[in-house]
């Protein structure tokens, strides 16, 4: 006669067992189930190799087969807790890749617009966009890392046009600020992005977290403003732009949430890109020819000088669009809460080696307030997590 599997229970010992009806027309509920004696007990089958365990059918995705709580490509069928040797090598790799392509590109930004003497900020952010815009169309349409996602109307479009507006905002004017700022203080102000975050959710959303979340934001503000004034090698204007950059890049997120909220729209961050970049290209072409005049006269120039310039820009745009993949790939790989760890520490570790590399003058001061910034971080992460 037939089994049918009517409820999944967990017992006081953390052991679960199935009970089962030997007719398929009899109807059990999970009460009733609770009441049949221990000695009637049966221990569940074992999963096969690499399924997701569930401890209930109603936890997929209905018609689907998904767990809700994996979205994008990382989807469909969980990862087993036992990781391979092989798979840990692989995702240390990838975090390896991620740490070395973001502070490469970091401290590659500052020493050519700041110590090399090139200082055309919008002129490189393009060649950063350009080289995104054809390394993702061989990424996706070449290699087929990702599946090609196409925009679907012309309302989709402009939401995308419109973020790469703003993502181009940020990224010029984090490079103008570090022609002015350390790396440190930098990367100090950067990590106040939480609480442009939460305002700008809350003004255009009105969506309000709990109050615990805001008293987090608080150690976040009040270590920028003890590093800005212990600061040895403060810039007010440096200073100014880089808040707007932090500001920007935080008004993208809260748009991106907002813009390309429903399902039809939503794309995985590999296309978004590569349909933001060459948006970019365009709107930052005219900008560097009239804002930064004779930029590639000046340039080539540069290159009959010293050849070296023609490498450093091609090396410096491959990190750019290296720093967008293995943020895919690590996102992907690892779960949220590695990956809020791992984004802690990549500020503090950008931090240390700049001041290595560069020996700009630092204070015990500013040092404290970066600090309390980074803390502020953590804490603002873990409200977040527990108020979901």
């Amino acid at each position: 006669m037939s089994t049918n599997v009517i409820a999944v229970l967990t017992n006081t010992d953390k052991t679960t067992w199935l009970f089962v009806s030997t007719s398929m027309n009899k109807t059990l509920t999970k009460e009733n189930a609770a009441r049949i004696p221990p000695s009637s007990w049966c221990p569940p089958p074992p999963p096969p190799p690499h399924a997701a365990v569930l401890t209930d059918p109603s936890d997929l995705t209905p018609g689907t087969g998904r767990d809700p709580a994996i979205s994008g490509d990382a989807g469909g069928i969980l990862p087993s807790p036992a990781m391979k040797p092989s798979s840990r090598m692989f995702t240390v790799g990838l975090v390896a890749s991620w740490y070395s392509s973001n502070i490469g590109v970091l401290l590659l930004n500052k020493y050519l617009l700041s110590n090399y003497g090139f200082k055309y900020p919008i002129f490189l952010t393009m060649c950063h966009m350009t080289a995104c815009s054809l390394l993702s169309y061989v990424a996706i349409a070449w290699m087929k890392m990702v599946p090609m996602q196409t925009i679907r109307s012309r309302l989709q479009f402009l939401k995308i046009a419109t973020l790469s507006f703003i993502f181009c905002i940020s990224v010029v004017f984090g490079n103008i600020s570090l022609r002015f700022l350390p790396v440190s203080f930098n990367q100090a102000i950067g990590a106040t992005t939480p609480f442009f975050t939460a305002v700008f959710a809350y003004l255009m959303t009105f969506k309000r977290e709990a109050w615990l979340t805001y008293i987090t934001l608080v150690p976040v503000v009040t270590g920028v403003i003890i590093a800005s004034g212990g600061e040895p090698s403060f810039h007010l204007f440096g200073f100014i732009i880089c808040i707007a950059a932090t500001a920007a890049r935080a008004l993208k997120s809260v748009l991106q949430g907002i813009l390309l909220s429903s399902e039809g729209e939503k794309l995985n961050s590999m296309n978004l890109l590569l349909y933001m970049a060459p948006i970019a290209v365009v709107l930052l072409l005219p900008a560097t020819l009239i804002m930064e005049e004779n930029v590639v006269g000046i340039t080539l120039a540069l290159a009959r000088e010293d050849f070296r310039i023609i490498w450093y820009l091609l090396f410096n745009s491959a990190l750019a669009y290296l720093v967008n993949l293995t943020n895919f790939l690590v996102t992907k790989h690892t779960s949220a809460l590695t990956l809020q760890v791992l984004g802690n520490a990549k500020g503090a570790v950008a931090v240390v080696v700049s001041i290595l590399i560069f020996k700009n003058p630092v204070s015990v001061t500013g040092m404290l307030g970066y600090a309390l910034t980074v803390f502020g971080v953590v804490l603002y992460s873990g409200a977040k997590k527990r108020s979901k």
